[in-house]
C-alpha cells in the first residue's frame, strides 16, 4: 500500500491561514471522501476554508492559481484520474500533476497535492479516507498544505 511509512502527525494550528479546497467533479464517492478528509483536518487546524468544485481534474491548476492569487495562503487540490482504455489517463494525469507543481513554484504556496491517479476504483476508495478506507489522501493533501503554508511563512524576514 503507498501509505506506509507515512509520519503520524498531530492537527497544526493555524487559525491564521486561508485555504481553498479544489476538487474535481468525477468520481464522486471518492472525492466526496477526499473532501470530506480535507475538511477534517482544515476545521481541527482553526484555518479559514472553503470548498470549490470545478468540472474535473484538468481544471485544477487554474482554478488552484486563481484561488492563490485572490489571496489563499495554501489550496488543496483533490482529484480523482481513474485509467481507461485510452491514453487519455496519462494526458490528464500529467496535465494535472505539472500544472499544479508549477502553480506552487510560480505562486511560491503551498498546493496540497490530492489528485489520485488510479488503476481502478478501488484503489480509490482504499484511499478516500472512507469508513472501509485504509488511508485518507484529503487528509494528507490538507495536512500537507497548511504544514508548508507554516513552514513558508517562518522564512519571511
Amino acid at each position: 500500500m503507498s501509505g506506509h511509512g507515512a509520519p503520524r502527525t498531530e492537527i497544526v494550528e493555524a487559525a491564521d491561514l486561508r485555504v481553498v479546497v479544489v476538487a474535481g467533479s468525477w468520481h464522486d464517492v471518492i472525492t466526496d471522501g477526499l473532501i470530506a478528509g480535507a475538511e477534517r483536518v482544515l476545521a481541527a487546524s482553526g484555518a479559514d476554508y472553503r470548498v470549490v468544485r470545478v468540472p474535473g481534474s484538468f481544471e485544477l491548476p487554474v482554478t488552484t492559481k486563481a484561488a492563490l492569487d485572490a489571496g489563499a495562503d495554501a489550496v488543496v487540490a483533490l482529484g480523482v484520474i481513474i485509467r481507461g482504455g485510452t491514453p487519455h489517463f496519462e494526458y490528464v494525469s500529467s496535465a494535472a500533476t505539472d500544472g499544479l507543481t508549477r502553480v506552487a513554484i510560480d505562486t511560491g504556496k503551498p498546493v496540497g497535492f490530492g489528485v489520485l491517479t488510479l488503476d481502478d476504483e478501488k484503489q480509490g476508495l482504499d484511499r478516500a479516507g472512507l469508513p472501509d478506507s485504509s488511508e485518507d489522501k484529503g487528509a494528507e493533501a490538507a495536512d500537507a498544505a497548511l504544514r508548508t503554508a507554516l513552514l513558508l511563512r517562518d522564512f519571511r524576514i
